[in-house]
C-alpha cells in the first residue's frame, strides 16, 4: 500500500523536480560557458575549487558535493593537460593539494569573464529579492539532506 502524501510532501517533490531540472539546464549552460576555454562544466568546478585555496581531491568533493574519485578523475585529467599541479599537503602525506598552474588560471579566468556576463543578465531578469528568497529555501533544503541519510532502497 502506496502511504498518501501531504501537501507539504508535494511541494517538496515539486520542489526537488524542479531543482533537479534547473540543474540540468545549468550543466548545460556551464559546458556551454566552459567551451571556449576548452574545458566542461565540472572540469570549470574543479579549476574553480583549487582556485579558491590549495585543497586536496576529496576537500574538493566535499566543497562540491562530489565524490572524492569523480573529483580524482577530473583532476587527472586537468594535471595530465597541465591546468593543475598536484603539491605536497603538509596536512597529510598522501592527499596532495590540487594547485592551478598558469594555463589553468588562464581557463579559469576565460570562464569566469563569460560567466560574468551571463550571470548578469539572469540576475537583472529573475531579479535580486527572488533569487535570495529562492537560495535560502535551496540552502535550507541542503542543510536537513545533508544531516539526513539517504532513503534505503
Amino acid at each position: 500500500m502506496n502511504p498518501d502524501r501531504t501537501p507539504a510532501g508535494d511541494a517538496f517533490a515539486t520542489f526537488a523536480i524542479s531543482v533537479l531540472r534547473l540543474a540540468g539546464h545549468l550543466q548545460n549552460a556551464g559546458d556551454a560557458l566552459a567551451r571556449p576555454a576548452g574545458q566542461t562544466s565540472a572540469r570549470w568546478q574543479v579549476l574553480a575549487a583549487a582556485d579558491h585555496a590549495p585543497m586536496s581531491v576529496a576537500d574538493a568533493g566535499r566543497a562540491l558535493g562530489m565524490t572524492r574519485q569523480g573529483v580524482q578523475r577530473v583532476a587527472d585529467l586537468l594535471e595530465k593537460d597541465g591546468l593543475i599541479l598536484y603539491a605536497e599537503n603538509p596536512a597529510h602525506q598522501r592527499a596532495k593539494l590540487m594547485v592551478l598552474t598558469p594555463d589553468g588560471k588562464a581557463a579559469l579566468e576565460t570562464i569566469k569573464d563569460r560567466q560574468t556576463v551571463w550571470a548578469n543578465a539572469l540576475g537583472e531578469t529573475l531579479g535580486k529579492k527572488a533569487i535570495a528568497e529562492a537560495t535560502q529555501t535551496v540552502i535550507a533544503a541542503l542543510q536537513v539532506l545533508e544531516k539526513q541519510s539517504a532513503p534505503e532502497g
